[in-house]
């Protein structure tokens, strides 16, 4: 990853939540939640030019969403506007490899990411709390990603602490299906009332994902890949998505199972780690 005055090329990560538990439904239809999020060493290539030209603009072949529509150019825009500086100008570029609908937290990353980013190149100086308040308005799942920290959160993701996870490698497996987050939100059959628990608790290893049985029952290919993943250990399913995910004693075993799964299926191999790659190369 190489950053300078004008333009920065680098990983913008992908994310795992090791747990979920849906702890409450709040007057305004949003979900109280904890969780972990694990960062990843594997994402999307993002090449980002900054220029004075007033005009934010967008390459990303893979997917064909109108600019308007892709979170990081919304939040190039929402940056620009909180600096009043409207000649302020960018290109992105985005080589897509984060699933959409995965559960990966792939737009969310891109627009976490764009927001770092410009903040540097435009030479803005805001604060990282800045920055995660400028997301939060933009998806609940941006803020992790500017703080650039694997991080237990609570509230509808927004309360962040910054937790130390051990470095493991995982295999990462997505069925032929996206889904919406909404989707699974608006399950009656969602639980809504798990008790909350502890960092402790969680590092102590009791927690679930309380979509995982929602998401089973309505998408059966996200069950079937879950249960062939079983013959080699506890597979868990990541957020809302359709991936779901296995811890790996090393990368050798995770690549040889990678070659087995079952045909129509897509299998990564990542390590988790604490820092952002992104973080790390603006410093």
């Amino acid at each position: 990853m190489t950053a300078n005055e004008t333009a920065f090329e680098g990983v913008s990560p992908a994310k795992l939540n090791l747990f979920l538990h849906i702890t409450g439904q709040r007057s305004d239809g949003y979900h109280n939640l904890q969780t972990v999020f694990q960062l990843l060493d594997w994402g999307d290539d993002i090449r980002i030019r900054a220029n004075q030209s007033a005009e934010i603009t967008l390459t990303c072949p893979k997917i064909p969403l109108a600019p308007e529509r892709n979170l990081a150019v919304k939040a190039a825009l929402a940056l620009r506007a909180h600096t009043d500086k409207l000649d302020l100008g960018a290109h992105i570029e985005i080589d897509k490899h984060i699933p959409d609908g995965a559960g990966l937290g792939g737009g969310s990353s891109n627009a976490a990411s764009v927001l770092l980013v410009l903040n540097k190149l435009w030479k803005l100086d805001l604060t990282a709390d800045t920055l995660a308040k400028i997301g939060r308005e933009l998806g609940a799942d941006i803020p992790v990603f500017v703080h650039g920290h694997s991080a237990w959160a609570e509230g509808i993701g927004e309360h962040l602490t910054s937790v130390n996870l051990p470095e493991k490698v995982f295999l990462v497996v997505k069925p032929q299906v996206s889904i919406a987050t909404a989707e699974i939100f608006q399950t009656k059959e969602l639980t809504r009332d798990t008790p909350a628990i502890t960092i402790a608790t969680f590092f102590e290893g009791r927690y679930r994902n309380d979509c995982e049985s929602v998401v089973f029952q309505k998408f059966p290919e996200v069950k079937a890949v879950a249960e062939w993943l079983g013959q080699y250990g506890t597979p868990r399913l990541t957020g809302t998505g359709s991936c779901v995910f296995l811890e790996c004693q090393s990368r050798a075993q995770a690549a040889k199972i990678a070659q087995q799964v079952p045909a129509g299926s897509r299998a990564f191999v990542a390590q988790g780690v604490n820092r952002s790659p992104i973080v790390t190369a603006l410093k």
